[in-house]
């Protein structure tokens, strides 16, 4: 028997292969099959079954192309409904794989269908379980994703997955491994480990979720500091539970250069929106006007689907070269599919072609120091938890994600700082800015972590700022 896990890092999601004798499933997998085709392939092994634990939120699963490339049947727990062929199983039913046994327990709460997945070896030992979102590794799923499909509120969830945690997974055996669809990072959760495996026993040492006195003190606990879900996640869901395009056929329609005399006027015939993923460093020099940067090098998809949230919004491409399949496929994780080209040879050609250019105000932290007084206005797009723990004295926080709330109210005649933890959030906002035409400000290289070495500026504990200009 074999176990592997498929870890992707900027979705902090982790998919499971495994294999017994010629037969192998595979749980909760990515949109791009085609690692999982050449594992097979080279295991010399038939796929059985694709397990997925509940339908997700925060990425589009390769359940379905999965299935048509390799003929294996799509597994489900209990009241799913998918809007395709799939195995709807039984709570406690049994499937077999080589020599091992895969039951379905049907642990409800973070959705309806949401199940876990307990693996038995050859021997009838309990060794495994895929907990999906059910359980974290430090945390359980967040119960208020499925409220509006349940018509439940995100407390009768709570206290549905209470249940499902004390009836069907602390009674198993401290020994077995934990192996969870998320972790740290994923915003199916608040707080969870950076490890990605664990013991069980240690789970029910260690969880604040799994050593609640009684139900009502989880509920509280579970439900306290939960932040509003990415908007992108219920269209996640929608594809998921009911389809989408092969990844061949938005790949071959996503990967469709286009010359600089012809890329305005596509954009302007598609209504597309100019993503441009290049690194904020050379953003900043030059980027064709109104592009968005979200750099590929960071946690690129889920920031796309935070922040233009509409996953049929046409989208062209500013890359840099020879990393268009790879932005491609990034966007369809999270159902991205309109991609209707990319600028042939990057923002280069599109300079060389002597096209308008607009820029990026950047100074680094030594001359944000120099430049830096007593009344200059400082906006931090960091998360609240992050500025809560140390900021500058009287930066404004603005997280990021609420960017689309808090433009409107900026007021362009009065300069202002921008800056993130290490540069890549600032840049997605001085983007987006400079896109609404808000243009008074500079943006900081390096961010918090290059100004806190300048040891030049007065830092504070949390307080509350009320002025939203």
């Amino acid at each position: 028997m074999k176990i592997e896990q498929i870890y992707t890092g900027c979705l902090a999601q982790g998919a499971y292969y495994i294999v017994s004798e010629n037969e192998a499933v595979i749980i909760d997998p990515l949109r791009e099959v085609k690692p999982y085709l050449d594992r097979l392939e080279k295991d010399n092994v038939t796929l059985k079954y694709i397990f997925e634990t509940h339908f997700h939120a925060d990425f589009v699963s390769g359940h379905l192309d999965l299935s048509k490339k390799t003929g294996a049947p799509i597994v489900y727990g209990p009241t799913a409904a998918p809007e395709f062929e799939a195995i709807i199983a039984e709570d406690n039913q049994i499937f077999e794989i080589g020599k091992v046994k895969i039951k379905v327990m049907h642990t409800p709460g973070h959705t309806m269908e949401s199940s876990t997945y307990l693996l038995i070896d050859e021997n009838g030992i309990e060794k495994a379980i895929f907990t999906g979102d059910t359980l974290f590794l430090g945390d359980v799923g967040r119960p208020d994703l499925a409220q509006k499909a349940t018509n439940l509120t995100q407390e009768d969830l709570a206290g549905i997955l209470y249940d499902s945690l004390q009836n069907k997974i602390m009674p198993l055996d401290d020994s077995i491994t934990v192996y969870p669809a998320h972790g740290a990072g994923s915003a199916c959760g608040k707080n969870m480990q950076k490890e990605t495996v664990d013991i069980l026993g240690n789970q029910k040492k260690t969880n604040y979720a799994l050593n609640q006195p009684d139900k009502a003190s989880f509920i509280r606990e579970v439900l306290d500091g939960l932040t509003a879900p990415p908007k992108y996640f219920g269209m996640n869901v929608a594809l998921n539970k009911g389809g989408y395009e092969s990844l061949d056929v938005v790949m071959n329609k996503g990967l469709h250069p286009v010359a600089p005399e012809d890329f305005e006027a596509l954009a302007e015939e598609t209504g597309a929106l100019i993503l441009d993923t290049r690194g904020a460093a050379d953003f900043h020099k030059g980027f064709v006007p109104n592009s968005i940067n979200i750099g590929l090098k960071g946690d690129f998809a889920p920031w796309v689907g935070n922040l233009i949230v509409d996953v049929k919004h046409p989208l062209l491409l500013v890359t840099d070269e020879g990393t268009e399949e790879e932005v491609i496929t990034r966007l369809s994780r999270v159902g991205f599919d309109n991609v209707v080209g990319y600028l042939k040879g990057s923002f280069e050609a599109w300079k060389n072609a002597g096209k308008e250019t607009d820029e990026i105000k950047r100074i680094t932290p030594a001359e944000f120091a120099e430049q830096f007084t007593e009344d200059a206005k400082v906006i931090d797009v960091r998360k609240l938890t992050e500025y809560s723990a140390e900021h500058i004295d009287n930066a404004y926080n603005k997280p990021l994600d609420a960017i689309s709330d808090w433009a409107r109210t900026i007021d362009d005649s009065e300069h202002f700082f921008l800056h993130c933890a290490g540069g890549y959030r600032s840049m997605i906002a001085a983007s987006i800015l400079n896109s609404h035409g808000i243009r008074n400000f500079t943006e900081i290289e390096g961010g918090f972590n290059g100004i806190k070495k300048t040891e030049k500026f007065p830092t504070t504990d949390f307080v509350c700022q009320s002025k939203t200009s």
